[in-house]
């Protein structure tokens, strides 16, 4: 019976609110309608309504999976100093945190059946129904290793809320050993998904044994930097609570990630440029042009100045503990990490093609509808899990007088 009355408040609390709410999702749901009918089109007639080519087969749609896989992953940043060090400001957000490395995952999974040529195989893949090809395809590690991080990144801040509903304590035997598993967890999505592209070695772009770190030391700036400006919008917005000094430590931790980040990128560069070998080429495309061809060299060089940039920010404690440079820096990290993951990984990859043709890519507007279309999708998902959790952690949800006399905080319960 009480679980019956929780899940109908939390169905009042997604259907009613105040009138900004209500906009947000009258804005989002707009997009989401726009963004079907274009892929209503696309499947209608096929990928060939993309910009994508037999040349450059991969586009807008996979550089935005690659680029949210990392904002999953990142959660691992807020779990850490949370649960294993135990530092209270970030205890206090660490469940958002988890939601929105699921509402990351969902996203990811969207772009990739978005560029499914033939969604309507997508059966093939499940198990029992069609064949996994576990383990020897690389996609299927993918597959096992995204859903397996979106049920832990689901079932921890559920548990922990529903607990907190009831005033009851979580059960820590039960907490815990999900948390420290859900560390090595996302490690292992982001490395599964550099190994996707690092296993073909007829592409030298990708072909490199240091894109696995590269990917998880950009996903540790990316996501907490979208983690810094969505807690502070929600501390405007829901009257959450969330400390400056959480932001502040979140911030220390991008420092060090994107010092890593920029030292694997130099790495990379000195080895090919160094050598000069044919491998060069995709380098060339990308931060030079080749042969008259230079469509992304003004995008990388503008992601190579925003994150180069919001290091220096980072990295000094007085810009990084004012909050106008914190959120310039966040920004920065936020679209220089997204043209750096997307097009500047996915398209140098194919160019030049097998035969040294040069096609140059550029999403078109029905990519660009689509994959707006899912990321509305994907923030309208957080904004209703925001709207079910802000509340049972502020005290505003749970079951019973009683209950919120005598609830403690849930970041307070959990202690190994």
């Amino acid at each position: 019976m009480e679980a019956w009355r929780l899940f109908k408040k939390s169905v009042n609390m997604v259907l009613f609110g105040t009138r900004g709410y209500y906009l947000w999702c009258a804005f989002l749901l707009t997009i989401i309608g726009v963004a079907l009918t274009f892929y209503i089109d696309q499947l209608d007639a096929g990928l060939i309504v993309t910009n994508m080519r037999d040349q450059v087969s991969w586009g807008l749609y996979i550089g935005n999976f690659t680029y949210l896989v990392g904002v999953a992953a990142a959660a691992v940043l807020l779990v850490i100093p949370a649960y294993i060090y135990h530092f209270d400001p970030i205890k206090e957000i660490v469940v958002l945190g988890e939601l929105l490395a699921a509402s990351a995952i969902i996203m990811a999974l969207m772009f990739v059946f978005a560029d499914l040529g033939r969604p309507d195989r997508f059966w093939h893949m499940i198990p029992f129904i069609g064949t996994l090809s576990f383990p020897k395809s690389l996609l299927a590690w993918d597959v096992i290793v995204l859903n397996g991080y979106f049920v832990l990144n689901t079932l921890v801040p559920i548990y922990i809320l529903v607990k907190s509903y009831f005033g009851k304590e979580p059960n820590k035997n039960f907490v815990i050993p999900l948390v420290l598993l859900s560390i090595p967890w996302a490690v292992g999505i982001h490395t599964v998904t550099a190994f996707l592209y690092n296993g073909l070695a007829a592409r030298p772009f990708w072909n490199a044994s240091i894109l696995a770190p590269r990917f998880l030391a950009s996903a540790f700036c990316s996501g907490p930097a979208m983690a810094i400006i969505i807690f502070q919008i929600l501390r405007k917005t829901a009257g959450m609570k969330i400390k400056n000094e959480a932001l502040f430590k979140i911030s220390e931790l991008i420092a060090y990630s994107m010092f890593i980040n920029l030292f694997l990128l130099g790495a990379e560069l000195f080895k090919e440029y160094y050598t000069g070998t044919i491998h060069l080429a995709p380098l060339e495309y990308l931060y030079q042009g080749l042969h008259g061809h230079n469509s992304l060299v003004p995008w990388i060089w503008s992601a190579m100045f925003m994150n180069i940039t919001a290091f220096v920010i980072f990295l000094i404690p007085k810009t990084r503990e004012n909050l106008i440079t914190l959120n310039i820096g966040s920004l920065f990290i936020i679209v220089g990490v997204w043209i750096e993951k997307g097009l500047g990984l996915i398209v140098p990859g194919f160019i030049p093609d097998p035969l040294g043709e040069i096609y140059e890519y550029m999403p078109n507007i029905t990519e660009i509808f689509v994959s707006l279309g899912i990321w509305a999708f994907g923030l309208l998902i957080f904004t209703f899990f925001m709207r079910i959790a802000i509340p049972i952690q502020r005290g505003d949800f749970i079951r019973s007088k009683y209950a919120k006399a005598t609830a403690r905080p849930q970041y307070e319960r959990i202690k190994p």
